[in-house]
């Protein structure tokens, strides 16, 4: 069987399911257990959104294929929100949330308190000192009281807790748009959880500050040192001459993370790490009104921030002409092209979303039927880089030998110009959607996957109505109007970054400050620590499948037969 012919048949498997008229998906409310919530009908994830007094968001999504629930904790701060005179905020904060509190991760937090401070207060006066020899002296200093601060110090003991309470995949990350806190935790330890994760959100401590800035120096340097990190920063800083997209990095500039400030951490932190800008995000075993009720006792306390605003996003010029950049560095050569879109709200998303699926979806687009199975060009691929605010439409390819970089553009342009003339099978958008939507349905059957669409719905701003039915509206769309999107939008606008092989000429590095290693208390637990392990929880009990009621039975014969059971949970 051929790639087109297994695509095709891959998106017939739902067919049915994708043709048959489904009832209205309507937002409704609620109330159970004491609280109001909404919800869509015929949701798929079965998700209740509550919202707290204090405005913090909850979205629950009950699947009960394990005991154990997926967590995420949203948080509306990415890099774009950083400051321009301090960028990488958002993602040193992340990593200081890790570090523990005035209750956890100390011995002696009235002690510890007073060095922090003055750590602070030291770090703001090294700002300020341009004299390098003035710079290195003063920093020893610094060294000096942050090695005092952190014997009082437990180290990783966040880490530790969530591990005794039965946590995996714990971990944390930050874009542009968003910082979002994971873990996946046995579903009866979720008290325990709350009870750690509120602690840990209504205030910072920044200690053992100056040897985890020695870790994102380590960051920095590997993203300053990797080919395709450089190529990614190029295309953005292109794509986005005003917005912080292009003109700041989520990582921070080589300036800026040479200067740090404590005081400025703080005061995002106390801006943004606010229950009116956060979400949490659950999937998974959890009884609705028990978990909407201890969430609300562990957060219902936490003070919103009543002067916080809407993000208002930095309007680019048009793109009237190519834009072309080199880059280099020792990998082999291949090309970037990327065409700028509004973003994940507006109407350009589900159009591109459609339009890239038709060049290029692995099997039967038109970038892998003309030039992966004919070799005419090696990996070309396309992707949707879907932001807040805009998003990049890119493509990229390596040339093969004898080829360059500019047969490879002519190559990836002629497939988006069949686009534009029509010239792909009428077949293929239905397709493709059907193939979306049975993806869905599998993603759907993991809780990791459940609690990130909970996510992005609230970091995008999407209400979950719109982001149930994202995929079946793309049904609307007819071939004449992909045909118009892309003449309207795929012109001499792109931005094109050649990545060639050679030494680069503007190569950089952060020069880390002498830090002298910090003898970590690894053993010691706080009192918290000692209370949370305490807690008594319920065991999980086991479910027994059983053979007589469970398992359907079926004779082919006398000799053969067959056992079964229906899947009653989705349209697989």
């Amino acid at each position: 069987m051929n790639r087109i012919k297994q695509f095709v048949f891959a998106a017939m498997l739902v067919w049915l399911a994708a043709c048959t008229p489904k009832s209205e998906f309507q937002t409704k409310t609620g109330e159970s257990g004491g609280f109001s919530y909404e919800y869509v009908t015929n949701d798929p994830l079965n998700v209740r959104i509550y919202t707290l007094k204090n405005g913090l968001k909850v979205y629950l999504s009950q699947y009960q294929a394990e005991p154990r629930i997926m967590t995420a904790i949203a948080v509306k701060a990415g890099g774009k929100f950083d400051p321009a005179h301090a960028t990488g905020l958002a993602h040193y904060l992340e990593h200081i949330m890790f570090k523990g509190t005035g209750d956890f991760g100390t011995q002696n937090w009235e002690k510890e308190k007073v060095m922090l401070d003055s750590i602070e207060t030291m770090f703001e006066t090294y700002r300020t000192l341009k004299d390098s020899t003035a710079r290195v002296e003063y920093y020893k200093k610094i060294d000096e009281i942050s090695n005092e601060a952190a014997k009082f110090a437990i180290a990783n003991e966040y880490d530790k807790m969530v591990s005794e309470i039965g946590a995996k995949g714990t971990n944390a990350y930050t874009t542009e748009d968003r910082t979002v806190y994971i873990n996946d935790i046995p579903a009866n330890q979720i008290e325990n959880w709350l009870t750690l994760e509120a602690n840990r959100f209504k205030t910072i401590v920044p200690r053992l500050f100056h040897t985890e800035l020695e870790a994102v120096y380590e960051e920095k340097n590997r993203s300053l040192d990797n080919d395709y990190w450089k190529t990614y920063e190029a295309l953005y800083a292109n794509a986005f001459k005003k917005h912080p997209y292009g003109t700041q990095t989520v990582i921070g500039t080589i300036d800026h993370l040479k200067n740090p400030s404590i005081t400025e951490i703080k005061n995002y932190f106390y801006k943004y790490y606010r229950p009116n800008n956060v979400a949490i995000c659950l999937s998974g075993d959890i009884d609705f009104d028990k978990t909407i009720a201890l969430i609300d006792s562990q957060f219902g306390s936490w003070e919103p921030n009543p002067e916080l605003k809407e993000w208002q996003p930095i309007q680019e010029d048009e793109i009237t002409k190519p834009v072309e950049v080199e880059v280099y560095g020792p990998d082999a050569e291949w090309l970037n092209l990327a065409f700028r879109f509004k973003g994940t709200k507006s109407e350009d998303a589900g159009l591109l979303r459609l339009t890239d699926m038709i060049l290029s979806n692995s099997q039967a687009g038109l970038i892998d039927l003309n030039l992966k199975q004919q070799q005419k060009v090696l990996e070309p691929s396309s992707y949707v880089d879907n932001l807040n605010d805009y998003a990049l439409h890119t493509f990229s390819g390596k040339p093969r030998e004898g080829q360059t970089l500019q047969d490879v553009k002519k190559l990836l342009l002629e497939q988006i110009d069949l686009v534009k003339k029509g010239q792909f099978d009428d077949w293929l958008i239905d397709a493709v959607i059907n193939n979306l939507e049975k993806s869905a349905i599998e993603q759907s059957q993991y809780n990791w996957s459940r609690s990130n669409d909970l996510v992005m719905a609230f970091t995008n701003g999407i209400n979950w109505q719109d982001y149930v039915t994202r995929t079946s509206n793309l049904r609307k769309y007819k071939k004449e109007d992909i045909v118009k999107f892309a003449n309207d939008h795929y012109k001499d606008n792109y931005i094109a970054v050649y990545k060639r092989s050679g030494k680069d000429p503007n190569q950089k590095k952060v020069s880390k400050p002498s830090i002298t290693k910090v003898a970590l208390n690894k053993e010691s637990k706080s009192p918290f620590h000692e209370k949370l392990l305490a807690n008594k929880v319920e065991k999980i009990q086991p479910r027994f499948i059983d053979y007589d009621k469970d398992i359907q039975k079926l004779k082919m014969n006398k000799d053969v037969e067959v056992l079964y059971t229906h899947n009653a949970e989705n349209q697989l």
